[in-house]
């Protein structure tokens, strides 16, 4: 990874050629090149070395605060019916942004929207520079190898780019080419499904010239066929979804040709040989601890992540700094965190109590002095889990910001559900589909098969019709990548999110009022204090299941310390996930109404308002006349 890192780092002064902005506020800005840039397009891509340079700092918009780094990681993805974003009223930033409020002045819109298009523009060069060297084509062997891989990691690189403003703004202007000077940059709103079908045929070329994962000799941080293959399937399932038309949710006609794509590459994936390159972890908390201790993860399960270069904001990485558990230890060994992301509580007990996947999710402890002791936390206050600063490996003391982990693009898990979910959709509850949900479910279960389909079938779930197999994917889809920024994206494309979204406030208030599934939620729970420190974390010692009712009498027995489990969710917290003014009061009370602050879950998203997508920036649509504003904006 260091290598890589380092690599990039050198290789941005390559690309201040690609300084260009993108689509951003101003054609001056547009055009502005980097006064670093010493260096000319024609020399850049005259030898391998210039362009390998370039491409890696092609990768380089993906990182950083306005990158996966913190924004498009942590931000966009929430809230959704897993975690909720930095708790709070919309304050015209983030939380704004969580409570489905934006405003189109928002710099925490503007700036990642800016930085994706500078991908964009960095690639577009790459993609039209490359394959006009005379390298390219009567070079060496090695020299044709290398050039060709590295276009086709710039196909790759524009697919992501280009597909992330797709995911968030919806139908967004487009150019495939560099941006040259005198050209007419008023470029209208690019039709949504016109966009992604050429980036689902950008990929098919970026496939063909790029090495497996093994010839290639590089970490996850670079692009190899593999991960392209995955990320061509993701785009066949976008493109075959459903998308925010106006103010409704429409699917294409032709969808099923793209399912059948996207099964294609998934069922390419999982041959034999494929395997060789990348399969399925036999741990899961092994894939995030790799990543939290800074090293490769041996089953190649990860494959494509951001590589972080530096403490900055520019090329840093926030993940388990603003996320995790919330870290109270600036003078102490393990440092302070935010802890801003919190989980729904009805997304805990999603989980069954065997699934090894719960603890890695989502975290119930916290750390709150310099003794290196966790402590326990109330349900409301449960963090996700994946990136935490306790793990890092070495510890990062003092109030550093950046810990510099990496951001997982997509897993091989992913290739499995999606196979499981094209196979449905096109043949049914087949064998092969089921297995490939239980594979991944095995997993979760620490390969006991028979205990990770017993408990499916006792949540409600069916393998057995085309409708019961797809609610077990949704749901699988659900528990597996908790706080990786997907979920949101899938209920967008499945149209269940605004279905999701009413059924985990339902839950909520069912969790409030004790019934069931809930019942048998505890309303306390206890944790016993750990009676030493030392340069290794104390681990929270919980006394009861968390599947249990509380105790009665509920005084905290000796040596114990109570926190509120169910008790937390009261009707304060039930009507601030309502909109704000909202009159609320929990059904069956004699208390006056509560009126909401709009500071909980999604609290400010109706279905019909076109909230689903992100406003365009003002500024861009200042300088381009010829765009639209999003409906609702």
């Amino acid at each position: 990874m260091k290598s890589f890192h380092s690599f990039r780092r050198v290789a941005l002064a390559a690309v201040a050629l690609a300084g260009t902005a993108g689509l951003v506020s101003s054609c001056k800005d547009y055009l502005e090149v980097d006064p670093i840039a010493l260096n000319t397009t024609e020399y850049t891509f005259s030898t391998v070395s210039g362009a390998t340079a370039a491409v890696i700092g092609a990768y380089d918009p993906l990182s950083g605060d306005n990158g996966y780094g913190t924004r498009i990681s942590l931000y966009y993805p929430l809230d959704s019916d897993e975690l909720i974003g930095s708790a709070g009223a919309a304050d015209g930033g983030r939380r704004s942004i969580a409570r489905y409020i934006a405003l189109p002045t928002n710099t925490e819109i503007n700036n990642p929207w800016n930085q994706l298009y500078q991908g964009v523009e960095r690639s577009n060069i790459c993609i039209q520079q490359i394959p006009q060297m005379a390298a390219y084509t009567s070079g060496s062997a090695s020299d044709q190898a290398a050039l060709k891989r590295l276009h086709g990691e710039a196909l790759t690189l524009r697919a992501q780019y280009i597909f992330e403003l797709v995911r968030n703004w919806g139908d967004v202007p487009v150019q495939f080419t560099p941006a040259v000077s005198g050209q007419d940059f008023n470029l209208p709103n690019s039709d949504r499904n016109a966009t992604l079908t050429r980036l689902i045929a950008d990929l098919q070329l970026a496939i063909d010239l790029l090495p497996w994962r093994s010839q290639a000799g590089t970490p996850s941080e670079r692009i190899t066929k593999g991960a392209a293959k995955a990320l061509r399937a993701r785009l066949c399932l976008y493109r075959g979804g459903y998308s925010l038309q106006g103010n409704t949710m429409q699917r294409p006609a032709d969808y099923l040709d793209y399912y059948r794509i996207a099964r294609q590459e998934c069922a390419d994936l999982m041959t034999a040989s494929a395997r060789a390159e990348h399969t399925l972890n036999p741990s899961f908390l092994e894939v995030f601890k790799s990543m939290n201790e800074l090293r490769s993860e041996t089953a190649n399960e990860i494959m494509f992540q951001v590589g972080m270069a530096t403490a900055t904001g520019a090329s840093g990485s926030k993940v388990g700094y603003y996320n995790g558990p919330r870290l109270q230890n600036a003078s102490g060994t393990y440092g302070s965190t935010q802890g801003a992301v919190t989980i729904a509580p009805p997304y805990f007990y999603a989980f069954d109590s065997t699934d090894t996947r719960r603890d890695v999710t989502i975290t119930t402890y916290g750390i709150a002095s310099t003794a290196n002791v966790q402590t326990g936390v109330a349900l409301t206050s449960a963090t996700d889990g994946k990136w935490r600063r306790d793990w890092h490996i070495p510890p990062v003391t003092g109030s550093v910001n950046y810990l510099d982990y990496n951001w997982p693009i997509i897993r091989f898990s992913d290739v499995l559900l999606m196979f499981a979910e094209t196979e449905n959709e096109l043949n049914g509850p087949t064998q092969a589909a089921q297995d490939a949900l239980m594979e991944v479910r095995t997993r979760g279960f620490g390969g006991n098969r028979a205990r990770a389909l017993l408990t499916l079938t006792q949540g409600g779930f069916s393998l057995s019709s085309k409708a019961g197999l797809f609610n077990a994917i949704v749901n699988e889809r659900y528990i597996e990548f908790g706080g990786e920024g997907i979920r949101k994206y899938d209920l967008l494309r499945w149209n269940l999110f605004a279905t999701k979204l009413a059924e985990v406030k339902a839950n909520i208030e069912k969790m409030a009022l004790g019934l069931a599934p809930y019942d048998n939620v505890p309303l306390y729970q206890y944790y016993r204090t750990p009676t030493a420190a030392s340069l290794a974390v104390q681990p929270v010692q919980w006394t009861r299941s968390f599947y249990k009712p509380s105790p009665t009498p509920n005084t905290a027995p000796t040596g114990t310390v109570r926190v509120n489990w169910r008790q937390g969710i009261d009707a304060a917290y039930v009507a601030n996930t309502k909109p704000t003014n909202t009159d609320y009061a929990l059904p069956g009370s004699t208390t006056a109404p509560i009126k909401s602050l709009g500071s909980g879950l999604a609290a400010e998203y109706v279905p019909g308002r076109g909230k689903e997508l992100l406003p365009i920036p003002s500024a861009t649509l200042s300088a381009d006349p010829a765009l639209q504003q999003n409906f609702g904006y």
